[in-house]
């Protein structure tokens, strides 16, 4: 519409006659141009071109290197993320694929099958031959998912002197009270949902040809009592989480089926996220979910109450409203990935040779990053003062110096205000050696519900997505721990739903401790 009113301006009969204003007319429509060409190169990335921030899909010089990779049979490198050097340090060797070649797990039962031959008599004189040796080889195998009936059979006892002598063993608790389902076969149903992203819809069809029919809405209340059951230990991880003195945030809407309109509304998912382990903290990996009807400062307040502490986050507004007011309680640091997908952007579009600088002394303070990871805070610290603040400071100089040269309204002005403005929460990280120099952290752990949201398409309502919000917590933390999460949520079930663990006992069912305890009972 903008760039209408502009021709409609420029008409024969309406051109200003004064220089000055033809210039600044001329101007204007360039830098309009600009910004549109800018935005449908922009749109055709999002729609056809590589998600990869990776300098080597970026710089055209690194082509040759990709080639010679194909040339030599070596496994092109995989998209990058923010976690490894965007780039190949020079001098450092290639390391050798992981791959599991003949060393399957011990851990997994062995069945044997022994082939004879078909004779064991010698060809040659007829004498029985005996065994001298044995080639053993081994294979993975699988036994698909079994459905099979449990019966509970309770004798009952009685005495034949009298009649008050009758014992019987008490019904155990059951998660679905007069239900048909196991807790077994409803946890196999909610890990599949909300760790493996299978839709109910599905499910229903892999039952069926097994001959079970069920109706999808008898697998959503199954989904909506277990989210109950497991509500007080979901609160516990979320008051854990945002105790931590740094937490990660950010946020990803969550449609939700809004019947009276006939059509979804927009809603969100907050996620709460900490991780320590890239310095050996004492925060575990671990990510709780918040369902909310907006993404604004109301909602985030809500939230994080009583945090204070460092918040990482992106540039939205509603974190600084946040830190705001509370008066200094809460620090945050910014990402750089966002600050650097910025300059990503207007070189894929507009393949600005300032853009590329900037990409590349970005890839440098990853670089550093990369080697760094898993020291200690304090020599994390020192690596960074050393060797990154250097860098920092002279990309603030480039960028302070080129902003005064671009039109205010370009892309890469806007992306060089991004950094600007954004600087010191992202630079906290040369303050403190605990601060990870972007939210990747988050980010990472918001990928499992785009791909529950992307195969469910929405929410039938605000209690599905609240028990969507409780169950994702739940098992995308255990799969941070590295725990299989049909048995971690089956036993935690059995233990709440029996009453073996009370609720002054639910921190034992943490992912994180009780993984922790199973391994000292192994």
């Amino acid at each position: 519409m903008r760039m209408y009113r502009l021709i409609m301006a420029i008409r024969p009969d309406a051109l200003p006659t004064d220089p000055t204003a033809l210039t600044e007319m001329v101007l204007a429509l360039d830098a309009e141009n600009e910004k549109l060409r800018v935005a449908m190169q922009t749109l055709k990335e999002l729609i056809f071109g590589k998600r990869s921030e990776r300098l080597a899909a970026l710089v055209a010089e690194q082509l040759a290197l990709d080639l010679d990779d194909l040339e030599t049979g070596v496994t092109p490198p995989a998209a990058a993320n923010d976690d490894v050097p965007a780039a190949k340090p020079p001098g450092k060797v290639r390391k050798k694929a992981r791959r599991n070649i003949g060393a399957l797990p011990r851990h997994l039962p062995r069945c044997e099958q022994v082939l004879e031959p078909e004779a064991t008599a010698c060809p040659c004189c007829q004498g029985r031959l005996h065994k001298i040796g044995e080639d053993v080889s081994e294979v993975l195998d699988v036994i698909p998912a079994i459905l099979r009936v449990l019966r509970t059979i309770r004798p009952k006892y009685g005495c034949r002197s009298c009649t008050d002598g009758v014992v019987q063993a008490k019904v155990l608790p059951r998660l679905i009270e007069s239900g048909m389902a196991s807790t077994a076969l409803v946890a196999h149903v909610v890990v599949s949902k909300f760790a493996w992203y299978l839709p109910l819809y599905r499910q229903v069809q892999i039952l069926a040809s097994q001959g079970i029919q069920l109706d999808r809405a008898t697998l959503a209340g199954w989904v909506k009592r277990t989210a109950w059951w497991l509500k007080s230990l979901y609160e516990l991880q979320l008051r854990t989480i945002q105790s931590a003195p740094r937490v990660f945030c950010d946020e990803t809407p969550m449609p939700v089926l809004d019947p009276g309109r006939h059509r979804t509304r927009i809603c969100q998912f907050w996620a709460h996220a900490i991780d320590d382990r890239p310095w050996g903290g004492p925060s575990p990996p671990a990510v709780a979910y918040v369902f909310a009807a907006g993404r604004g400062t109301e909602q985030i307040a809500g939230q994080l109450t009583d945090f204070s502490g460092i918040l990482q986050v992106d540039g939205y507004a509603a974190y600084k409203a946040l830190a705001r007011n509370h008066g200094g309680e809460i620090q945050l640091a910014f990402c750089l990935a966002h600050a650097r997908r910025k300059f990503v952007e207007v070189f894929k579009t507009t393949q600005s040779p300032f853009a590329r600088e900037v990409i590349e002394r970005l890839q440098a303070v990853y670089a550093i990053e990369a080697e760094i990871r898993g020291s200690s805070a304090e020599q994390r610290l020192a690596v960074r003062r050393a060797r990154t603040a250097p860098l920092m400071e002279a990309l603030k100089a480039r960028l302070t110096t080129m902003v005064g040269q671009l039109f205010s309204q370009s892309k890469l002005a806007e992306a060089i205000n991004y950094s600007l403005n954004h600087y010191a929460g992202l630079t906290l990280f040369l303050n403190d050696g605990r601060v990870e120099v972007d939210s990747n952290t988050v980010e990472r752990s918001m990928r499992p519900i785009a791909l529950g949201r992307r195969n469910s398409l929405f929410s039938g309502n605000e209690g599905g997505a609240e028990s969507w919000a409780i169950l994702s917590s739940i098992l995308n933390t255990a799969k941070l721990q590295e725990l299989d999460p049909q048995a971690y949520l089956t036993d935690v079930l059995e233990r709440i739903v029996s009453g073996g663990t009370r609720s002054h006992q639910l921190h034992e069912l943490l992912a994180w401790n009780w993984k922790a305890e199973h391994r000292r009972a192994a």
